[in-house]
């Protein structure tokens, strides 16, 4: 891995772009994080930065430097196509399978002096009041499209790798952390898009420049694996009204769990054979 060093921290600036099938499954998977250049367009990264420009957003709680607004795919058409984006769901449908369920989107803005995100999780097996009970599902991907590029001194995302296979009690997923030795620091051009596991570590840098740094983030989890209780909320139907109908396809319930029995028995009659998604060859695929 092409890894510049630093005094504080670690750049990944490797080139993404010969990475095989494989590759890219076994890097979400051990590492925790993937990144996958330019899958959004020239034009389409303008536009997105147009339109998200437009939109209110409210400040954090620790800074008004960094700011965001939630269900940006109810704000325009344009954000609700992108739940739809052939190149990601291409992708996600190899790590994750085919039927594949749509949690959320949301937009969030790091102006010059975001002072960083700290290191946390987005899963958290019983909820929280920050992720309610979409943390509670226990698999998810984050894809996180960065509508500005990213360098080490505008608000890059950050990673703890493999921080999600630890199996000590420092991975508390409700833990938060100011920041760590051997924390991995991920660069990418605008219309780039960093594909995330939610049990891994992660945050992002201070924005020490002087321009703001563009993200729209969408949630996205296979259908088996819904939340702890059933407490998510039901899409609004006024809301709805600005979805295109193609598009309502990903607008069911976010609390299903197909393939949940917990009757199940021992020896079913319908069981399969050599599953590729578990073959531990899936790492070797073109």
């Amino acid at each position: 891995m092409a890894v510049a060093e630093s005094t504080s921290f670690r750049v990944d600036d490797r080139d993404w772009l010969n990475l095989t099938l494989g590759q890219k499954i076994q890097q979400i998977e051990l590492e925790g994080y993937l990144v996958i250049p330019d899958i959004l367009r020239p034009e389409q990264v303008q536009r997105l930065r147009d339109l998200t420009d437009q939109l209110e957003t409210t400040a954090t709680d620790y800074s008004d430097k960094q700011r965001s607004r939630r269900e940006i795919h109810f704000d325009h058409c344009e954000f609700a196509e992108l739940i739809d984006h052939a190149p990601t769901l291409a992708f996600l449908t190899e790590l994750l399978g085919q039927d594949i369920i749509f949690l959320q989107a949301a937009y969030a803005l790091s102006l010059p002096g975001h002072p960083g995100v700290s290191l946390h999780t987005d899963g958290q097996p019983y909820g929280s009041a920050i992720f309610g009970y979409t943390g509670s599902c226990p698999v998810q991907v984050r894809v996180l499209y960065y509508l500005d590029d990213l360098t080490p001194d505008v608000s890059p995302f950050c990673v703890v790798p493999r921080s999600h296979l630890s199996m000590h009690s420092d991975a508390n997923p409700y833990t938060r952390y100011d920041g760590h030795r051997e924390q991995t620091v991920v660069t990418a051009r605008a219309g780039s898009a960093v594909f995330l596991n939610h049990r891994c570590f992660h945050g992002n840098m201070p924005n020490k420049s002087d321009r703001p740094r563009r993200m729209i983030t969408y949630l996205y989890r296979p259908s088996w694996a819904g939340p702890t209780d059933e407490k998510i909320p039901q899409w609004d139907e006024q809301r709805m009204n600005s979805v295109p109908d193609r598009l309502r396809k990903w607008f069911v319930d976010r609390n299903v769990r197909h393939g949940f029995d917990f009757h199940h028995k021992s020896k079913p009659e319908d069981m399969r054979s050599d599953p590729q998604g578990i073959s531990p060859s899936r790492w070797e695929r073109d």
